[in-house]
């Protein structure tokens, strides 16, 4: 889970959110509203809803493209429950929120490198007690 990610707020433009997008490095942004998450921008939606439609980044906000409401899940919610939460809801990331209150953004490389990891750990363990001596 990335507990560091970028966030911009509603009024700011979509070029400044492409700043932001592009300075981070990890391709969205978190859409703030008097502190509160209130959507996400990616880079798709600033390609397909500013590029594609010939708009003028500077003069369009982050409230007008941002993907809302916010699809999120609790921090004690397990990592089957945000893969359905990400599967169901066609998104690869998943801001884990409680009580407007933001601790990081779970992606889907994120559940991929701890279920591949939880794998080759349980196939480890079942060679160490299945070879013989």
């Amino acid at each position: 889970m990335e507990k560091s990610f970028p966030k911009i707020s509603e009024e700011a433009s979509a070029t400044d959110a492409a700043k932001a997008i592009s300075d981070s490095g990890s391709g969205f942004l978190i859409v703030l509203e008097g502190g509160q998450p209130r959507g996400i921008i990616t880079e798709g939606d600033l390609v397909g809803k500013v590029m594609a439609r010939e708009l003028d980044p500077a003069k369009i906000t982050a409230g007008e493209i941002m993907s809302s409401p916010l699809i999120t899940v609790d921090p004690d919610d397990d990592l089957l429950k945000a893969s359905e939460v990400m599967q169901k809801n066609s998104v690869r990331r998943l801001p884990v929120v409680r009580d407007g209150i933001i601790y990081g953004v779970l992606t889907a490389q994120d559940i991929a490198q701890h279920c591949g990891d939880y794998v080759s750990k349980s196939i480890r363990d079942i060679l160490r007690w299945s070879l013989p001596i």
